[in-house]
Parts: C-alpha cells; structure tokens; sequence
C-alpha cells in the first residue's frame, strides 16, 4: 500500500510561482509511475502531468507545457510540480497520483493541495 501526501500549496499573485511536492510511503516508490490531477470547483479532476518510473519520460498537458514541470527523486520517495507563470485558471486542488507498474497495477490518490491563484 502506498499513502501519498501533498504539500506546497498556497495563495500566489498571477505570474508567480509555486513548487508542489508529494511524499510517498513505502519502499516501492521507484516501480511507480507517478502523475498530478487538479480540479477545480464544479469541474472535473483534469490530468496535469505524468513521469514514468524511473524519471525519463515526462508528458504535461498543453496547458500547462512550458509552464509547469514535473520530477522525481525516487531516493528521497517524492515527486515534484514545479509550477511558473501561474495564471488565475490554475487556481484548483492539486491530487498527486500513482500507479504500480508492477503486480496488479494499483492506483493510489493523495488527499489533494489547494493552490489559488490571484489576478
């Protein structure tokens, strides 16, 4: 089983800065692939971007690509969002996410980190 837990988030003026980072339990961290959601008020949870397991390839969504880059340092079980030029449509909570590659393939959620983003 593996908990996941967000931090990072906050309050930013548009055309800041934010750097999210989730912690993962466990010693299998390295065999998952890892990926942030956000969603926001009245929408449905929408993908962000994803990393495989060991780091290589990374995919982000056209709106955020140049903006927002995700990584891993899988020696310290975390995964990071590193988000700039935040703008008032980022505003959401941010869901970190992991799947097994490994056995049954489980999908695990954290609890979520709010980041608002003011005009």
């Amino acid at each position: 089983q593996v908990q996941l837990v967000e931090s990072g988030g906050g309050l930013v003026q548009a055309g800041g800065s934010l750097r999210l980072s989730c912690a993962a339990s466990g010693r299998t961290f390295s065999t998952y692939a890892m990926a942030w959601f956000r969603q926001a008020p009245g929408k449905e949870r929408e993908f962000v971007a994803s990393i495989t397991w060991n780091g290589i390839i990374t995919y982000h969504a056209d709106s955020v690509k140049g903006r927002f880059t995700i990584s891993r340092d899988n020696a310290k079980n975390t995964v990071y969002l590193q988000m700039n030029s935040l703008k008032p449509e980022d505003t959401a909570v941010y869901y970190c996410n992991a799947r097994s590659t490994t056995g049954a393939g489980n999908v695990y959620w954290g609890q979520g980190t709010q980041v608002t983003v003011s005009s």
